[in-house]
């Protein structure tokens, strides 16, 4: 059984925040180890496994990122950790992004660091603009490889993008 079968929802790339806590406090009590503590050993492993898995199914289904990384991993789309093969023409696009990055590396300036905050949430905006239709027409049985092909490299820029953003966060925190 995947997340998405457990919470009862389609595997979908876009999930209602709201659905997704709603459910999830719903299999939490229905689930709750306290609420089996007379029953069998056997029902109370099958209830912590079940109260595991709907705590692990919340972590993904919460996270855009990473319910986006599972929907394409149950279509077989994700490449070997470290394997993953970034666009020439992107990677082109960020080296101004990350000769910036290490300018302020060496010498912070506050201005250049709001200015390269902008340029990566824009960079970020324009990507998603590109997947927004495919993300939102998602059918999991029928949506085209070729779909899904945009889509996990969609993945692979944003990840890109957030690692950036995230060596960006350790400035701010100096």
């Amino acid at each position: 059984m995947d997340y998405f079968e457990l919470y009862d929802m389609s595997v979908s790339f876009l999930l209602d925040a709201d659905a997704v806590k709603r459910k999830f406090y719903q299999l939490s009590k229905q689930y709750h180890p306290d609420f089996y503590t007379l029953e069998s050993e056997e029902k109370q492993a099958e209830i912590l496994e079940l109260s595991t898995r709907t705590n692990e199914a919340y972590q993904i289904l919460s996270d855009d990122d990473k319910r986006m990384k599972y929907v394409l991993s149950l279509r077989g789309m994700l490449d070997e950790e470290g394997k993953a093969q970034i666009p020439q023409d992107f990677l082109m696009d960020m080296m101004d992004v990350n000769e910036a990055l290490m300018e302020l590396e060496f010498d912070f300036d506050e201005t250049k660091f709001s200015q390269l905050k902008n340029t990566l949430r824009e960079k970020e905006n324009a990507l998603y603009e590109t997947v927004r239709a495919a993300l939102e027409n998602y059918q999991h049985e029928t949506t085209p490889d070729s779909e899904l092909k945009k889509i996990k490299e969609y993945y692979y820029k944003k990840r890109y993008l957030l690692r950036i953003q995230e060596n960006l966060d350790k400035f701010a925190a100096r």
